[in-house]
């Protein structure tokens, strides 16, 4: 694993200037976002959990450099395709009249390490 960031080894795969997403386009991705995990979490028989996307959560995505948020605007936009699908599946399962707590519980998981993943690549640098 490297412990440089990407912007200092591999200067050709930094975001152009202006390409990386604004603070506050990630910021309402992020809600989008939580909303569909919410609805994982229901299905899974879970709490939701309460997350403020604004104030702490905003103030390290203002803070953090290009290639930061770039990389969290990906792992957004999988998560969200792989949220799409699975509630899609579960919601087949619904009309079923299935359970769907297993299978939920997985994405849910799932949808657990990449934010995880997420917040660790916008953890200040040392």
């Amino acid at each position: 694993m490297a412990t440089l960031p990407p912007d200092t080894i591999l200067p050709q795969a930094a975001p152009a200037p202006g390409a990386a997403p604004a603070p506050e386009a990630l910021a309402e991705a992020l809600v989008s976002l939580h909303g569909q995990a919410a609805a994982v979490a229901m299905l899974a028989r879970l709490a939701p959990e309460p997350v403020e996307i604004g104030g702490e959560l905003g103030a390290v995505i203002a803070r953090a450099a290009p290639w930061q948020r770039a990389l969290v605007e990906q792992t957004v936009a999988d998560c969200a395709a792989m949220l799409d699908t699975g509630l899609a599946a579960l919601g087949t399962l619904v009309r079923r009249g299935q359970d769907t707590a297993a299978p939920a519980l997985v994405l849910w998981r799932e949808y657990h390490a990449a934010r995880a993943a997420m917040i660790g690549v916008l953890a200040p640098q040392a």
